[in-house]
């Protein structure tokens, strides 16, 4: 137990989670904290409902990850290593954009606000590439877990404080006297400042060993046209990825493993009022005991992870984020029972955490290949998304059809078809050739 404990104070995984705290900063900024700003400036619905849209290079990512994984940055990447380069790159792009973006007057030009806000969310998502690409490369896989976990936790928290905190902030310099349009200004100002935590571990950390390998590749093609060589980078990792032994079958277990927990999230909010709780409840409930029991579930996940196999470790978040969903059924039940629902929410955020966790190192052992890290990482994730995206958008129909309490029990039963393929996998070895002597 020590030494599963002392893994996340080990300096590559201290490392990142001080990234996580960078990748989840700017969500909020080009997001809730942006759309409050707007609301307070007097812009109108329709124009802030269109900022919505900024949060598109987050699903679409995997665009321009094959660009991350093809090509270098120059003098930086000789310098510091192509994956450490690329990461001060998107961080300092990062910094700019939100100091620029609040700069701004959303009352004045409301669209080039969404336009600085674009951008924020097109550095940010090019810096959780470089990331997930450095953090896959980097650790090794008794730490991938525990790096996940470590990163979740601090990626949580700077959403936080981008969120409720930046509101915060600004609440109080206007009860100070500041202005409200400079309040939000030095509030932006303060939120790119603390980019530089992410900027000083990426200046304090390692660039992974087999960027050399990689670096040796790229200059062998240094003469060959930048979009050939990014294009030809995308279509190797396809090909890498599906010459592989059940492939197909790992790549649907990928789109079906948080299936039935994505569609139970998406009908959390209306469930939980469409019982009666009051919004304060609701937030206390979701930000409160559920945000602690989301963080415990991580590294509990990390600890599962590091005590068992990676099959093992999968099975045991697939059966607790699917076991879980039923304790909503249970409320519906219930009622309106303030102690149950934080016990119910507790559980359930608890188990998705473990599941996530140890899902996220499962998808991090798929991507071996170092020329493609980045690229098979970003699809993988963007797949991975689909049930939350793509696969969420009819639960509203079904949980009118069925009422609450069987709506969770067919979400339950939605995890059953990824289970079937996880047991298939491990049946054919797959995990015994991910990792020696893991069945």
């Amino acid at each position: 137990m020590l030494d599963a404990l002392a893994v996340y104070l080990k300096p590559r995984v201290l490392i990142i989670l001080l990234l996580g705290f960078s990748s989840g900063l700017p969500l909020a900024l080009s997001g809730g904290t942006l759309q409050a700003w707007l609301k307070t400036r007097g812009v109108d619905i329709g124009t802030i409902g269109l900022v919505g849209a900024v949060g598109i290079p987050y699903s679409a990512k995997f665009l321009w990850a094959p660009v991350i994984d093809a090509l270098d940055i120059p003098l930086l990447s000789r310098r510091l290593g192509r994956r450490r380069a690329w990461l001060i790159s998107s961080q300092l792009l990062l910094m700019a954009a939100i100091a620029v973006l609040g700069l701004g007057d959303p009352a004045a030009r409301p669209m080039l606000i969404a336009g600085g806000a674009l951008l924020v969310a097109v550095a940010s998502a090019t810096q959780d590439i470089v990331i997930d690409a450095f953090r896959v490369e980097s650790l090794p896989e008794d730490e991938q877990a525990a790096g996940m976990a470590s990163y979740v936790a601090a990626y949580r928290v700077g959403v936080l404080v981008a969120g409720a905190g930046a509101l915060a902030l600004v609440d109080s310099l206007a009860q100070q006297g500041v202005t409200l349009p400079s309040a939000w200004t030095v509030t932006y100002l303060i939120m790119a400042g603390l980019v530089l935590i992410g900027l000083i571990a990426t200046l304090a950390a390692t660039e992974p060993e087999t960027s050399r390998l990689a670096m040796t590749d790229h200059a062998r093609r240094a003469a060959d046209d930048p979009l050939r060589r990014a294009a030809a980078a995308a279509a190797a990792s396809f090909t890498e990825f599906l010459t592989r032994d059940m492939a197909i079958t790992a790549l649907v277990f990928v789109a079906l493993f948080k299936l039935a927990d994505a569609l139970a999230q998406a009908m959390i909010t209306p469930f939980v009022l469409d019982l009666g709780f009051s919004l304060p409840e609701l937030a206390a409930v979701t930000k409160g005991v559920g945000f602690a029991a989301t963080l415990l579930g991580g590294f509990a996940g990390g600890l599962i992870a590091r005590a068992y196999s990676l099959s093992t470790s999968i099975w045991i978040g697939a059966v607790a984020q699917t076991v879980t969903l039923l304790a909503f059924s249970a409320q519906a039940m219930i009622g309106r029972d303030l102690v149950a629902l934080a016990v119910v929410v507790s559980l359930a955020n608890f188990a998705d955490a473990v599941g996530t966790v140890i899902f996220v190192a499962y998808l991090s052992a798929l991507c071996k290949n170092p020329l493609h890290t980045a690229t098979q990482y970003a699809l993988l994730t963007a797949l991975a998304a689909l049930g939350r995206n793509v696969f969420s958008i009819g639960t509203g129909y079904l949980a009118s059809a069925t009422g609450w309490a069987w709506f969770f029990v067919l979400c339950s039963l939605t995890a059953l078809p990824g289970m079937l393929l996880l047991a298939r996998l491990q049946a054919g070895g797959h995990f015994k050739r991910l990792f020696a002597g893991d069945g």
